[in-house]
């Protein structure tokens, strides 16, 4: 985990996230990040154009939240990607939009199987009141057979501190700014990553008590 690279990106989406909070509305929109020499600093070398975010139709689990979809579900999927070394200076993530400050008493995502799942990425990055920010990794929340297909996507739930994420407190921390991170690449192995793939595919990322699911905003959870 390399905090040259979130420092970067919360500052970039926190200005993003200032001028959207009045909407009222979640939505969990892709970014990407390639640093120059200059921001990255010694030993990492400048980022290239190695990474990818976007929502795409056919990757992701039913958008209508059951297992048996109609004919015409689009099925979105986050596909966050690193092709490429870890230490590259570039990532790829998405800004939780929408988001006023407030507490948080869970947070999580769905992912597919046989991507990457690791201590350091894909995470949650949660920013708070007093400019700390805070680190979930996918390893460290509570992991549970997705329910919409439990065979081939893993439920990741956070609602307590992780290693990453000590002094945050559920319910009491004011957060700021929401935002999930992918930047382990090709050369970052995981349990369901062996061979380093540097790809995850999300789904289902929740807040609280909603649920988002595709690019265009939030649906409550059953």
């Amino acid at each position: 985990m390399r905090k040259w690279i979130s420092a970067a990106t919360t500052t970039f989406m926190v200005l993003g996230f200032a001028s959207v909070a009045s909407a009222q509305t979640y939505s969990a929109q892709p970014w990407t990040f390639v640093g120059k020499a200059d921001v990255c600093g010694n030993p990492y070398p400048a980022g290239a154009k190695i990474v990818t975010s976007t929502w795409q139709t056919g990757m992701g689990l039913p958008d209508n939240g059951t297992a048996n979809p109609d004919g015409k579900d689009p099925h979105n999927g986050l596909l966050l990607s690193k092709n490429g070394p870890t230490a590259n200076c570039s990532s790829a993530g998405a800004t939780i939009q929408g988001w006023t400050p407030g507490t948080i008493q869970t947070l999580g995502f769905d992912y597919r199987n046989g991507g990457h799942c690791g201590a350091g990425a894909p995470r949650f990055n949660v920013t708070d009141n007093l400019g700390n920010t805070y680190f979930f990794g996918c390893t460290e929340g509570a992991h549970s057979p997705a329910p919409q297909d439990p065979t081939q996507w893993e439920r990741v739930a956070y609602t307590v501190p992780t290693a990453g994420s000590a002094g945050f407190i559920f319910g009491v921390t004011t957060v700021t700014s929401i935002e999930i991170v992918l930047d382990e690449g090709t050369d970052s192995a995981s349990a369901d990553d062996p061979n380093g793939v540097g790809l995850a595919v999300l789904d289902n990322i929740r807040i609280n008590n909603t649920v988002i699911r595709n690019k265009k905003g939030t649906l409550i959870a059953p």
